[in-house]
Order: C-alpha cells, then sequence, then structure tokens
C-alpha cells in the first residue's frame, strides 16, 4: 500500500467548450496519464447516451484522485459548486480523504497522502473507523 512520493499535478492540455456553454470535451494529464471528460447532458449529439448522475437517480462510479493539498481542493470546489459529502477527514487507510458530488452529480474521493502502511496495519484501524 506504498504511495510514498505521490505527487500529482493537472494540465489542462485541450479544452471544446460546448456551443451553450459548459465543456463538449477537455484533456487533462496527470502524471503521465490523460483523463478525458465532458458535461454529460440527457442525450449527447451522436447518440451515445451519455447522462449526468442527477437525471438517472445516482451514480455507480466514483473517481479517486490524490492531490497534495485535499482541504485546499475541498475549499475550492465547494465555492465552484461542489457538495461536500464528506469534507476532509484523516482515514484509516493513512490518507486524508474528501467526498464531493459536482454540479452534475458525480461523486470524487480526493486525497492527500499521510503515511505509509502495511496491509495488517489497515486491518487492525479498520474496525476502529465506524
Amino acid at each position: 500500500m506504498s504511495r510514498a512520493g505521490v505527487r500529482c499535478s493537472a494540465r489542462e492540455l485541450f479544452r471544446l467548450d460546448a456551443p451553450g456553454g459548459g465543456v463538449l470535451h477537455a484533456e487533462v494529464a496527470i502524471g503521465r496519464s490523460v483523463l478525458m471528460l465532458g458535461d454529460a447532458g440527457p442525450a449527447d449529439a451522436d447518440g451515445a447516451g451519455f447522462a449526468a448522475p442527477v437525471p438517472l437517480g445516482g451514480t455507480s462510479v466514483t473517481l479517486h484522485v490524490f492531490v497534495p493539498d485535499v482541504d485546499a481542493l475541498a475549499r475550492r470546489a465547494r465555492v465552484a459548486g461542489a457538495a461536500i459529502v464528506q469534507p476532509p477527514t484523516d482515514m484509516f487507510h493513512g490518507d486524508r480523504t474528501a467526498v464531493l458530488r459536482d454540479p452534475s452529480g458525480h461523486l470524487w474521493v480526493f486525497l492527500t497522502h499521510l503515511e505509509d502502511l502495511e496491509g495488517d496495519e489497515v486491518l487492525r484501524r479498520l474496525p476502529a473507523s465506524g
């Protein structure tokens, strides 16, 4: 479970704004990975059926992203319109974690790594977490 030295800085590589506002397509680099995303609607133009979670009654997908300062990110996200589902909290697994819901209803888990733990220690701490 070692995540020592985890550093991430996201860079916007490309952005295509939607004609009525919002993001039609964007690409964000995090380390050597590229995340492609865009605003979802009731039905997209090419019929693929991408929809935001709110009209569907929820989501089964949650993205987990390590960031250098989860507290600062949660403050910025709240100002930008995200709902704080779980405020930044030190967790049993060695990370400070916040859970946010963006305005479209997507759930995000942001984490700042605090300490490296062996699997046995995580399991020992698990019952104490409630």
